[in-house]
């Protein structure tokens, strides 16, 4: 029998989260902020409403003995989770202490981490992990990398399940990059936020190239060249105000209805603007964004990996109160032909949509793929067939606006009537054809130019022949292609319409394991 009272047992249970509250000490959290950095639990106060995190596993302890283990022991290993809210919706998080033995990953680390995403899957909520580590603990040795190893399993057992988000605030290396890069979205903070498989020493000793780590894998490299992060952040406060922001377009998970918020911008809201935005001459370019402000609620675009593959234009917004998830061929960048990077982006972000049945709506501008040899050896074939499988395969709601050009195979791969769209609707300017006015002419009447007394003359004449004939939505819509030719100022009605119309929509496809996507 205990000779402890209730206080003396309740002073005992408050000295010990009183030490698990301060992770690696006074002196390695003063480190911590030296570097320009939060703590941990700063981290999650920052991401989740005040007061609302419930903190799970806070006096796990390490079971090593190896290299002097056993007299290095800090309650919650180096990693804090449990689950909170964000705007009133629950949300689980790990958050990874890099005060305590430098954020590694061991065996317990690992299946606090673990749990939190088994809680997640079983009781249908998001999961957002602040990533902050040194890598794996090599004193645990494959016990470690077992740890990722289960992580990574759940990390794809989760995939379109709930939506899955990392945060990138400190060092993410080797194998560790790996959970990100199997979750939905990727934000990186600057200066803080690190990815890479292999460090400057690493390359700098094996090839002799001279980088820095922020070079190799810093938030702008991975939001501008590699398109590995999907949000780039001035700081550690920025990456958590977007990942609020990004939570509040999805639902809790694949089951759920997609988030509507309130709105005071009416649907039928005709704003005459849009007239003036596309040029009618199909060689002009501007800024598509401009389209999208003046269609979505309030203006409010949120755009998703904005400095990667910029000509095309991926994010979310709202139409109605209503989540849509937008893609856009951007005119103002490589007049907004597809290629390699912007078919990746694109067909990753439909898949996402879908798996959330978020509706996608597709504006199209487009000329075509883009050509060269780059792009043929880089494998443009494969790439571009990605979303051709991404579109045919979603069943989520799908509007496509032609604004102006709708070109050839181009045309097709951004959600056509063909690949399923569910409504179509077209601009008065909008040109459906196998290819430009320009180029059809010179195929077409090549043997008329040719032999005509003045050329550039009869060239000129067919151009504007072909173009008279099939420079307008009105052949297409003739065919049942395209539903409805709307003015520009009725585009944010007409999706809304369409949206509403597509409550109900039920798809049914032959069973199979999974399709086979491209490579």
């Amino acid at each position: 029998m205990s000779d402890k009272s209730m206080a003396e047992y309740c002073e005992d249970l408050l000295k010990r989260r009183e030490k698990a509250q301060a992770g690696g000490g006074p002196k390695a959290v003063a480190k911590q902020h030296e570097k320009g950095k939060l703590t941990a639990r700063e981290r999650i106060d920052l991401l989740l409403d005040p007061g609302s995190f419930v903190e799970i596993d806070e006096f796990v302890e390490h079971r090593c003995e190896n290299f002097g283990m056993g007299a290095t022991k800090f309650l919650g290993d180096g990693v804090v989770t449990g689950y909170g809210t964000v705007e009133g919706r629950i949300v689980y998080v790990y958050s990874q202490d890099f005060t305590v033995i430098g954020g590694s990953l061991g065996e317990a680390h690992a299946k606090k981490i673990c749990k939190v995403m088994d809680l997640a899957m079983q009781n249908g909520y998001p999961v957002v992990g602040l990533n902050d580590s040194g890598g794996a603990r090599i004193q645990e040795a494959v016990d470690s990398l077992s740890g990722y190893g289960q992580i990574f399993y759940r990390n794809t057992v989760a995939s379109g399940v709930v939506p899955q988000i990392s945060v990138i605030v400190g060092p993410c290396a080797g194998g560790a990059v790996y959970s990100p890069a199997l979750t939905d979205f990727v934000l990186m903070a600057q200066g803080s936020g690190v990815m890479h498989i292999t460090g400057p020493q690493v390359i700098k000793a094996v090839t002799g190239e001279e980088v820095t780590s922020e070079q190799l894998g810093g938030a702008m490299t991975h939001n501008a060249i590699s398109g590995n992060a999907h949000f780039f952040a001035k700081d550690e406060r920025e990456c958590y105000s977007q990942t609020r922001k990004l939570l509040s377009y999805m639902p809790s998970n694949n089951m759920e209805e997609v988030p509507v918020k309130e709105t005071a911008d009416p649907v039928e809201r005709a704003d005459a603007a849009l007239r003036d935005i596309v040029p009618t001459n199909p060689n002009k370019g501007y800024d598509v964004r401009k389209v999208l402000a003046l269609v979505v609620d309030d203006g409010d675009f949120f755009e998703v990996q904005p400095l990667w593959a910029k000509n095309i234009v991926t994010g979310f917004g709202r139409v109605g109160g209503r989540t849509i998830g937008i893609i856009a061929n951007q005119a103002m960048n490589m007049a907004g032909c597809l290629d390699i990077d912007a078919s990746d982006k694109a067909s990753r972000f439909i898949r996402i949509c879908n798996a959330y049945n978020i509706p996608i709506v597709t504006f199209v501008d487009v000329p075509g793929y883009l050509p060269g040899t780059a792009q043929e050896y880089g494998g443009i074939i494969r790439h571009g067939a990605k979303m051709l499988y991404a579109y045919s395969e979603a069943t989520a709601p799908k509007i496509t606006v032609i604004l102006r050009k709708a070109y050839g195979g181009a045309y097709l791969g951004m959600c056509s009537k063909d690949l399923g769209a569910d409504v179509v609707l077209a601009w008065p300017q909008a040109e459906i054809a196998v290819m430009g006015a320009e180029g059809a002419a010179n195929i077409i009447f090549r043997k008329e130019i040719e032999g005509s007394s003045d050329p550039n003359a009869t060239r000129s004449q067919k151009i504007e022949e072909y173009r008279e004939a099939f420079a307008n939505p009105f052949v297409a819509a003739s065919r049942g292609f395209v539903d409805r030719v709307i003015l520009p100022e009725e585009t944010r009605l007409c999706i809304w319409q369409a949206l509403v119309s597509l409550d109900g929509k039920r798809v049914v496809r032959p069973k199979r394991k999974h399709g086979i996507l491209p490579h």
